[in-house]
């Protein structure tokens, strides 16, 4: 078992062929360690969404090697992929994605009835107790407010206990106290039960959460940031957006 949860050999994303392609990624390698939090940053259009796409499998390389939990990515067939992402990885995004019909406990529980498995009713309400709505399981998500929504979004990505958490944006679509509730629980998570996650996003204040701080620019990673407050990665970004391109 290597201490990497995923690593990331000189991967390359282009979209498009000829004059009409787009490099998203270059050469980008990278580690995310077990049991650490990473933020990943940059300019509208440096490859962050391509990023995570590529290292949670959602997305496959043009070129270079995925590595996720020792398991090489790139020569998976679809279906294997699939079982990949099911198994091991969850996603939160900015957007719910609740079902409105179903209460918080049968949202958790989707993923375990998609893949045939019959979810235990114990393990539902305790990753809803997890992140603080163990008196809500049987409330639906109009009856709840947004961060309480998202919530249940980061219990349902935890259901199946998966080794990497990706967060496109999660606290987006949240106030600014909302989102600090979130963040505070994913920090949590990693400090408490030794889970690995990655989170791209644009708020300096949502960064600052965690361990190290990546930044991309025109698709290639322009440096790190380690413990940095929201105000120094806020000047970094500054510059960076400053650059002429």
């Amino acid at each position: 078992m290597t201490d990497d949860a995923i690593r990331l050999r000189s991967v390359t994303r282009r979209y498009g062929t000829g004059g009409m392609s787009v490099t998203a990624l270059d050469e980008v390698s990278l580690d995310f360690p077990r049991g650490t939090f990473t933020a990943v940053m940059g300019p509208s259009g440096s490859g962050k969404s391509t990023l995570l796409q590529c290292a949670a499998g959602l997305d496959r390389p043009t070129s270079g090697s995925v590595t996720v939990g020792g398991t090489e990515l790139t020569g998976l067939s679809e279906r294997r992929l699939t079982l990949l992402r099911r198994d091991r990885i969850g996603f939160v995004f900015q957007a719910f994605n609740l079902l409105p019909s179903l209460t918080a406990e049968q949202n958790v529980a989707l993923p375990l009835r998609l893949a045939g498995r019959r979810p235990p009713k114990a393990r539902v309400r305790e990753v809803l107790r997890q992140v603080g709505l163990g008196e809500r399981a049987r409330h639906r998500p109009t009856e709840m407010s947004g961060g309480q929504q998202q919530r249940v979004a980061l219990a349902r990505a935890l259901i199946t206990r998966p080794e990497v958490l990706f967060g496109d944006e999660p606290t987006g679509a949240l106030d600014s106290r909302t989102g600090r509730e979130v963040l505070t629980l994913l920090r949590g998570m990693v400090d408490r039960e030794g889970r690995t996650i990655v989170m791209v996003t644009h708020d300096p204040v949502a960064a600052s959460y965690a361990d190290r701080v990546v930044l991309l620019v025109d698709g290639r990673v322009d440096g790190e940031l380690t413990g940095a407050s929201a105000e120094e990665i806020a000047g970094r970004m500054a510059r960076l957006e400053a650059v002429p391109c």
